[in-house]
């Protein structure tokens, strides 16, 4: 799990923008975090770069409720997709 989290991380404060970054006292990624640290990125989120945070969740939330619209939602239309090519791998084939 250890490896996949630095990458998970990046992503959620770079990419996506749903998130800051919060660094170890030293750097590494079992390092701990301070009480300094965590108290600044609180504040970050609070007052600074927070509104883009905010807005970005809100913008997610949005799209990910449209998926999940029963019948019309993407997540329903890939899921009806796989059961019904899973449905057909199973029909005996005809001679």
């Amino acid at each position: 799990m250890m490896a996949d989290q630095p990458l998970n991380a990046k992503m959620v404060a770079e990419e996506v923008k749903v998130g800051v970054r919060v660094e170890t006292q030293d750097g590494s990624v079992q390092g701990f975090v301070t009480r300094k640290e965590l108290s600044q990125k609180i504040r970050e989120l609070m007052e600074g770069d927070g509104k883009l945070v905010r807005e970005n969740v809100k913008e997610y939330s949005k799209m990910a409720k449209e998926a999940l619209v029963q019948g019309t939602g993407s997540s329903w239309k890939n899921l009806d997709l796989l059961l019904e090519t899973l449905c057909k791998s199973r029909e005996p084939t005809v001679y």
